[in-house]
């Protein structure tokens, strides 16, 4: 059975927009029965990748009981998430954006929290943003607070909300000039039952029926 439902599903889409580049926002890993294969094309085809709690939990072997997924990633894939950015920055049309994948950066952030707290993402120590985009709750959205945008890219393979392969495209000048933005949600259908018929096929997978539940009907199951 062909792996990577979700990713392949969305690398077409890519091929297709051809975007200038390809970011990463985290867990590349952790989910699901092909994290070797999943982390290599981060690896093959993001310009930009910073690490999320999924990668730093396993790649630094944090917990006893992702054993499975360290033996399916060996030494060499574990050292390089572990050693992932936890954060980057890009000035887009004039606006500073904060980028990094939720936590560990900070606690999870999803679209109903309030304002009070999704709007503390905007300030840290390298100073203040008039953008967050990040992804960890797996569900898409934009909101626009006081501090300026906040937008979740969503989940390729283990979207919430809506079982499909999001993702975020963002189109303006890599420039301190002001300027004008786009920002818009890529759903990807994909073939959502061939991504559990892998996980069904592999006894030893963590959290199998959560995950098979999640992949299907979009709803968070664990």
């Amino acid at each position: 059975m062909r792996l990577l439902p979700a990713t392949l599903a969305m690398e077409r889409e890519l091929q297709r927009l051809r975007p200038d580049q390809v970011w990463f926002l985290g867990d590349a890993v952790g989910k699901g029965p092909s994290n070797a294969e999943t982390c290599d094309w981060v690896r093959a085809h993001c310009t930009l990748c910073l690490g999320g709690n999924w990668d730093y939990g396993i790649g630094g072997m944090e917990f006893p009981e992702d054993g499975y997924f360290w033996n399916q990633l060996g030494k060499e894939r574990m050292a390089w998430l572990n050693g992932l950015p936890r954060e980057a920055e890009v000035t887009l049309g004039g606006i500073r954006f904060r980028l990094f994948h939720g936590r560990p950066v900070t606690e999870l952030m999803q679209v109903q929290d309030d304002k009070g707290k999704l709007g503390a993402s905007f300030h840290s120590p390298a100073g203040d943003f008039g953008g967050v985009i990040f992804a960890d709750s797996h569900r898409p959205f934009l909101r626009t607070l006081h501090e300026g945008y906040i937008i979740n890219t969503g989940s390729v393979g283990n979207s919430m909300g809506v079982p499909r392969a999001h993702a975020l495209l963002a189109e303006g000048e890599l420039t301190e000039e002001p300027g004008p933005l786009s920002f818009s949600l890529l759903s990807v259908p994909y073939d959502n039952e061939a991504a559990a018929d892998l996980a069904r096929q592999d006894a030893k997978l963590p959290h199998r029926e959560a995950y098979i539940t999640e992949v299907t009907t979009g709803v968070y199951s664990r």
